[in-house]
C-alpha cells in the first residue's frame, strides 16, 4: 500500500544555533527506515512527469521503487546509469523547481522527498560498496574536456563509459569546480565530491591540474597533441560588481573570492594561507544561492550580524526556498527592497558602512519581474565592516581570447548551435555556466550530458 501522508519524511538535521558555529553538513540524511517510507509515497506515475523534470532523465519511479523494496544498491545502479554524480546531485540540485516540481503528490501536499531519496541511495552506496567499478575497453580515440566542474566531469564520465580516452584540464589545483570553490562543506562536504571524482579516475578518466587553458596550453595545441574533440566546461568564474564608489576599499569581496577562499582554502581553520578576516558586521549584496552560502560562511566565520542586502522583495529571492529557510533559522537578516549606493571607508580605507536607498515593486521588466523603483527620500546606512558582491558571474575571456573562430554573445558566453552544445568550431563543444552564465549544478551536468553523446556520434561518424 502507498504511504498517502501529504507531507515528506522531515530531513534530519543540526539544531540551527549549533550548526552557524561549525562547518560540518547542516542536513544529516534519512535513515533506512525514513528512506523506505518516504519512497512509499510515490505512486510510480505511469506518465513519470517527474523524469520530464530531471535535467539527466535519471528514471525516478525506478529507483525510488527499488528504495521502497529495500534494495538499496539497486536503487544506487539506476541512479548511477544516467548521473555521474548523485550524490552531488541529492544534496545541491534544485529540486523543487524541477522533479519534485512536476511530482503529483505535490498537487494536495507535499511532493516526494526525489532528492533526499537520491542522496540516500548515494550515501548508502558510498558507505557499503566496497568492489571497483569495471572499467570499459578502450576505443582509442582522445577526447580533451576543459574544467573539472559538474559539466566537464558529467562530459568526462560519460565519454569514458563508452570507451574514449578522456582527459580534464583544471585550472585550479584540485578538481570539482564549483563544487570545491563555491559550495560550502556545510552543504556539500568535499570528501564526498572527491569521492565522486574518483569514482571517475576508475573508469579511466584523467585530470591534469594547474593547467589555463589559453595560457598553458590552447585548445589548438589540444588538437596538434592528437585530441578528437574538445568539451568546454570551464564555467563563468569573472566576478561582477556594481561599480558603486567604494567598491575598491579593504572588506570588500566578490563572492567568488570569498567561498574560494573559505571552501577551497580553508580560510576558517586555524593556520590557513589565505585567512579572511574577522568582520563583526556583514553585509551580502544579492539573492541568489550563492548570496546565501556567503551570508551563512561569515556567520559561522565569527560575525556578529549579518544582512542580504536584495532591491527586490523576498518573494523575488532567486536563492532556493530550503536555503533561504536555513539562513534564517541561523540567524541570518534579510534586508530585502534595499539596494546600495556607495560602500563607505574610514580614514584607513576599510569598510565603515554601506549606503543604501529603499526599493518599492513597479511595473514588470523583460524578465518578467517587477522592475524596483527607488522610493524618494529613504536613504540609509547599514553599519557594516565587510561587504560580499553576489550579484552574478560571466565566463573569463581567455579562452574565447585565444581560440580563433569561437563565437561568443555580448556577455561573454559561448554560442552553440543547438541542445548537442556544439559552438561554431568543428569538433569543439560547449556547455554549462560558459554557455548559459551562472546556472544550477544539474543544468551543467545536463548539458555535459548531451554533449557527450553529440561527441560520440561526431567521432563514431
Amino acid at each position: 500500500m502507498p504511504n498517502m501522508s501529504l507531507k515528506k519524511n522531515p530531513m534530519p538535521s543540526q539544531e540551527p544555533e549549533v550548526r552557524n558555529k561549525n562547518f560540518l553538513e547542516v542536513a544529516l540524511g534519512y535513515t533506512e527506515e525514513m528512506a523506505v517510507d518516504e519512497a512509499q509515497r510515490c505512486l510510480n506515475c505511469k506518465n513519470m512527469p517527474c523524469v520530464k523534470g530531471c535535467p539527466v532523465n535519471i528514471d525516478i519511479p525506478a529507483f525510488i521503487k527499488e528504495i521502497a523494496d529495500k534494495n538499496f544498491e539497486g536503487a544506487y545502479g539506476i541512479i548511477a546509469k544516467s548521473s555521474s554524480l548523485p550524490a552531488v546531485c541529492g544534496r545541491v540540485c534544485p529540486q523543487e523547481t524541477q522533479c519534485e516540481g512536476k511530482c503529483v503528490r505535490g498537487i494536495k501536499g507535499e511532493p516526494v522527498g526525489i532528492g533526499r531519496l537520491e542522496r540516500f541511495a548515494a550515501d548508502y552506496h558510498n558507505a557499503n560498496f566496497k568492489g571497483e567499478p569495471e572499467k570499459p575497453a578502450s576505443n582509442g580515440k582522445k577526447v580533451a574536456v576543459i574544467g573539472a566542474g559538474p559539466a566537464g566531469l558529467t562530459c568526462a564520465g560519460d565519454l569514458a563509459k563508452k570507451g574514449y580516452d578522456v582527459t580534464v584540464f583544471e585550472a585550479l589545483h584540485l578538481a570539482g569546480g564549483v563544487l570545491v570553490y563555491g559550495i560550502p562543506e556545510f552543504r556539500l562536504p568535499k570528501s564526498i565530491v572527491q569521492r565522486e571524482i574518483d569514482g571517475l579516475k576508475a573508469i579511466g578518466v584523467h585530470i591534469e591540474t594547474n593547467v589555463i587553458i589559453g595560457k598553458t596550453i590552447t585548445i589548438d595545441e589540444l588538437f596538434e597533441q592528437g585530441f578528437k574533440s574538445v568539451f568546454i566546461g570551464s564555467g563563468a568564474g569573472l566576478p561582477r560588481f556594481m561599480n558603486i564608489p567604494g567598491e575598491n576599499l579593504k572588506g570588500v569581496y566578490s563572492a567568488n573570492e570569498f567561498l574560494t577562499r573559505v571552501n577551497l582554502m580553508k580560510a576558517y581553520k586555524e593556520g590557513s594561507d589565505t585567512p579572511v578576516k574577522e568582520n563583526k558586521k556583514v553585509a551580502v549584496v544579492g539573492g541568489g544561492n550563492v548570496a546565501m552560502d556567503a551570508a551563512r560562511c561569515a556567520l559561522r566565520l565569527g560575525a556578529e550580524e549579518v544582512y542580504i542586502v536584495y532591491r527586490r522583495g523576498e518573494a523575488e529571492l532567486p536563492a532556493r526556498a530550503e536555503e533561504i529557510e536555513h539562513a534564517k533559522e541561523e540567524g541570518i537578516i534579510f534586508k530585502t527592497l534595499t539596494n546600495p549606493v556607495e560602500i563607505l571607508g574610514d580614514e584607513n580605507k576599510f569598510v565603515s558602512g554601506i549606503k543604501c536607498v529603499s526599493m518599492e515593486l513597479g511595473e514588470p521588466d523583460e524578465s518578467g519581474r517587477r522592475r524596483p523603483v527607488v522610493k524618494e527620500g529613504s536613504e540609509h546606512v547599514i553599519d557594516v565592516d565587510c561587504v560580499v558582491m553576489s550579484i552574478g558571474t560571466s565566463p573569463n575571456p581567455l579562452i574565447r581570447n585565444t581560440t580563433e573562430g569561437l563565437e561568443t554573445n555580448k556577455h561573454g558566453c559561448i554560442v552553440v548551435k543547438d541542445d548537442s552544445g556544439l559552438t561554431s568550431r568543428e569538433g569543439v563543444y560547449a556547455g554549462g555556466d560558459a554557455v548559459t552564465g551562472a546556472a544550477t549544478v544539474i543544468l551543467a551536468m545536463g548539458a555535459g550530458k548531451s554533449a557527450a553523446e553529440a561527441i560520440d556520434e561526431y567521432l563514431s561518424k
